[in-house]
């Protein structure tokens, strides 16, 4: 089978990584893909947002499936548009991806069917969500409606930083369109957890859930990230609170989109805070965590694409689904100054050495292949081989990630990878998992 994947970050080389494991995939490719990939599939030059061009490309590489990494795609409309074309498609169509693409819709959509969220209203100016601010106190948090790649929400713990939040949102447009309506919701207390499941509309499979670390820097502290590392399972997520989050919450949600005329066929992501009162929705996401995958996709026994094909053949309820007992923690290297500003194009050393390690996988994120510089005559300059290098490229460079009999043996592991790489600037949290562990790591 011929598979292109949609996307270029550390989620897609993770699915790289489980769909050319199996044997129903001989060529695989990947738009952008990113180096890491690359040493996997053929990355394809494109702008994997725009729907047209990823069909273009679907239909010149005669591809069989097409698998949707990131949201923004799938916000777009790029399932819609590969059905139109006769490809096949692993992802939600443009209507179901609304579950992420407005939180709006998917409070209102949690609202209408008594699936358990925070107390919220939605505003699209800013005086009467002021005067609510007021009436209603802090602390609060402000979310841009739209896509915002993760930084669109805003906590809030006093009324003058709420204020502030959406003036920011609905006044100063810091999210461009994704702030054209702004939703505030009460703050809740307790641990985050991510539940995953696949569903192809019907039936749900669930995933292990996995702990993410949002914040920047250790002891959860600074802004908020696209993710700074995670593990599964999660210590503080029983077989019994995922069992009521299963009926309550994922088959709630797929049986609510398909009862609008939105069914939903993919891996749908939710957002838990888990207060004294239950577990409660803060968001949804249409298709796998990033960094989140990077530590469930490991721990899958079962052939990936054989859950794919089931998904995309409505029959999930036939599938049985393996999972490896080990625990598997990623640790992301992001660039100096991230989620701030950040210089690219640093040399990176120690990938391979690190890769070499028992248990260890090196997911490549924001990294790209600089190629050298060549001499008058077409030779490198100064005497080099000629050979290039791997280089940072984004903010969030490479996800370090290790398997382990425990959690505790999985982070150890982990960090004597990252301790094998280096780039200037390297930036990463070392109390990845404090949360199960109870303390931070040296």
């Amino acid at each position: 089978m011929r598979v292109l994947i949609v996307g270029g970050g550390g989620r897609e080389h993770a699915l790289a990584w489980a769909l050319g494991r199996g044997p129903g995939v001989r060529t695989l490719f990947a738009v952008p893909g990113n180096p890491g990939i690359g040493a996997l599939a053929r990355c394809l030059a494109g702008d994997a947002g725009s729907p047209a061009e990823v069909v273009a490309l679907a239909r010149k590489e005669r591809v069989d499936l097409v698998v949707v990494g990131p949201e923004a795609p799938l916000v777009a409309g790029v399932v819609d548009a590969l059905a139109e074309a006769g490809i096949r498609a692993f992802g939600p169509t443009r209507a179901a991806a609304a579950i992420e693409g407005s939180k709006a819709f998917a409070k209102d959509l949690m609202a209408r069917h008594g699936i358990p969220t925070a107390r919220f209203e939605v505003f699209e100016t800013p005086e009467p969500a002021l005067r609510y601010l007021r009436r209603v106190g802090a602390p609060v948090v402000v979310k841009a409606d739209g896509l915002a790649a993760g930084k669109g929400a805003i906590v809030c713990p006093d009324l003058a930083a709420a204020e502030a939040a959406v003036q920011q949102v609905l006044v100063e447009r810091a999210f461009g369109a994704a702030g054209d309506r702004v939703v505030i919701e009460e703050f809740l207390e307790g641990q985050e957890v991510s539940a995953f499941c696949v569903t192809d509309g019907e039936t749900v499979v669930p995933l292990p859930a996995a702990q993410d670390h949002k914040r920047v820097f250790d002891g959860d502290r600074g802004p908020n990230t696209g993710g700074m590392g995670a593990y599964s399972p999660a210590p503080c997520y029983p077989p019994e609170l995922a069992a009521a989050v299963e009926d309550q919450v994922l088959a709630r949600t797929v049986r609510a989109l398909a009862a609008e005329g939105r069914p939903f066929r993919g891996v749908l992501y939710a957002g838990l805070m888990l207060t004294r009162e239950g577990p409660r929705v803060l968001e949804f996401n249409c298709r796998p965590g990033d960094p989140e995958a990077q530590v469930i996709l490991p721990r899958l026994a079962s052939d990936f694409l054989e859950l794919v094909e089931a998904t995309l053949a409505g029959r999930l309820a036939e599938v049985a689904v393996r999972w490896r007992p080990d625990a598997c923690v990623c640790v992301v290297l992001a660039s100096g100054g991230y989620p701030g500003s950040y210089r690219t194009g640093l040399p990176i050393s120690g990938v391979e050495e690190a890769s070499r390690l028992p248990d260890v996988l090196v997911f490549h994120a924001g990294t790209a292949w600089q190629e050298p510089v060549r001499g008058p005559a077409g030779g490198a300059p100064g005497g080099n081989t000629g050979a290039g290098r791997l280089v940072t490229a984004g903010g969030r460079v490479l996800g370090v990630t290790a398997l382990g009999p425990d959690l505790s043996a999985a982070v150890g592991r982990a960090y004597a990878a990252v301790g094998r790489i280096s780039f200037d600037g390297m930036h990463y949290r070392r109390d990845v998992a404090h949360r199960a562990l109870q303390g931070p790591r040296p």
